[in-house]
């Protein structure tokens, strides 16, 4: 699949002077930053859906709880 980006003349420079400085080609780049950027985003949504099912039950267990639940101690 091929995907068309327009950007400037400045942007462009950057971006192939970032490639060029790590070793990489501007496809892989560009590839690398917007999975990065969805990937945080996931993150992100499924932090907050944590926070919020906290934020109903605010139970905590230490690391020494847990290990006891599950056997691994």
């Amino acid at each position: 699949m091929t995907i068309t980006l327009r950007i400037n003349d400045t942007e462009a420079e950057a971006i192939r002077a970032y490639a060029e400085l790590h070793g990489a080609t501007v496809s892989d780049v560009m590839r690398r930053a917007i999975l990065e950027k969805i990937e945080d985003e996931h993150d992100l949504q499924a932090w907050e859906r944590a926070y919020a099912a906290y934020k109903q039950n605010p139970v905590t267990y230490t690391q020494d709880e847990v290990e006891k639940e599950f056997g691994l101690q």
